[in-house]
């Protein structure tokens, strides 16, 4: 018998998923505790609704990285910063401040953890960072560290 688990089920599969089980499991044990649905025409249509809609969500959502990418390409971010005689910076540049300086200047709102920064930036120069938007697209921004 198909059905549709309602719940994460141990040695079965997690919630939402369609298997295949004996009759009498689904019977005396899945569905008195509510733990799955017998997977019908309404259900199946339910399950397809679902899985289209999240299709589209994601399509939308790979395409606004995607366009944020093409906007990032043409950004630089300035960030000032002292440093002592021998021209080490008195601190370090990190995401968190990239982050910040960005949505100061630029109004682009990022996430912090997106920014890919090795180690933070200890020394003035031009600095190309890594903005990773979505697992298969990534955008650079340039990062300028001045006095």
């Amino acid at each position: 018998m198909k059905v549709m688990l309602l719940a994460d089920v141990r040695d079965q599969g997690k919630k939402g998923d369609v298997v295949n089980v004996s009759d009498g499991y689904a019977r005396n044990f899945l569905f008195p505790r509510k733990l799955a649905a017998e997977l019908d025409a309404k259900l199946l249509a339910e399950l397809q609704a679902k899985e289209e809609a999240k299709q589209r969500r994601i399509a939308q959502e790979k395409q606004a990285a995607r366009e944020l990418a093409e906007k990032l390409s043409a950004v630089t971010v300035k960030i000032h910063i002292s440093a002592g005689g021998d021209g080490r910076l008195y601190g370090a540049v990190t995401s968190k401040d990239i982050a910040e300086a960005l949505a100061a200047q630029h109004g682009i709102e990022i996430d912090r953890r997106k920014l890919q920064l090795d180690a933070g930036i200890k020394a003035y120069g031009t600095y190309a960072v890594e903005v990773k938007l979505y697992p298969e697209i990534s955008g650079k921004i340039n990062v300028v560290v001045c006095n």
